[in-house]
This record gives C-alpha cells, structure tokens and sequence, in this order.
C-alpha cells in the first residue's frame, strides 16, 4: 500500500514480470495478480490489466491477461481476463478496452473522430440577457 500510496501504481506482488520493462508516467497503472508480463515489455499511464470476474470461486484460477514480450501497452488500455494473451510484437493503443486474445505482430486501436470548426461555419449566435 505504501507505494501504491507513493507512485500512484498498484502491481500485485504476485503477478510475474519479465525483464527488461518499463512503466512511463506509472500513474493508475493496475497489474493483477495472476498477469503474465514477457520480456522488453513498455506501460504507459493508466493501463489496467485486470479480471473479467471477482467471483471468489475463481480466485485460485488465472482471471489476469499474458503480454507476451515486445509488447507496447499506451495510455488507458484495459486489457483483461485470464484467457486473454496479446501476441509478442504487439502495439495496444491508447484507451483500447480488450476482452480477446490478439495475435502476434498486431496494431489494436482505438477509432475515434475528432471533428473540429471554424468561426466561419457558425452563424452569428443569439444575444440574448436572462
């Protein structure tokens, strides 16, 4: 508790970690405790890799994800399950929410569309006082 209390990380002791890895800007990054983490493999902020389920029944089982090595997680991806693997050579972009294994040498991302308006597409707006 005190280094999540520090860092603002929260990796349970159990989850096993290869080497060498990297957490940049380690705030609100969650590992569980059954997750699997390859070697060379990057965090970023806020990544969660969690369960599916809390059911106490399945405590003895794996409920966290395997990243296999050369993996890149980016900020805000949630990846989670026991049975969920991200292949090694993998790039899971920012604010991804994952429930599937993906394969080796994959790009998952998010699409999203930024739409942005000039002054010169509005009409004068309404002045008025309440």
């Amino acid at each position: 508790e005190y280094a999540h209390r520090v860092t603002g990380i929260d990796i349970h002791p159990l989850a096993e970690i290869g080497s060498p890895f990297s957490i940049d800007h380690g705030t609100g990054i969650v590992i569980g405790e059954t997750a699997i983490i390859g070697n060379h493999v990057k965090l970023y902020q806020g990544v969660t890799l969690g369960a599916l389920s809390v059911d106490k029944s399945k405590a003895s089982k794996k409920r966290h994800p395997t990243i296999e090595d050369n993996v890149i997680l980016y900020a805000g991806c949630t990846i989670l399950g026991g049975d969920t693997v991200v292949g090694r050579n993998s790039i899971i972009g920012g604010n991804v929410w994952l429930t599937e294994s993906i394969a080796p040498f994959s790009v998952v991302y998010h699409k999203s569309e930024i739409v942005v308006r000039s002054q010169n597409g509005f009409q004068e707006p309404i002045n008025f006082i309440i």
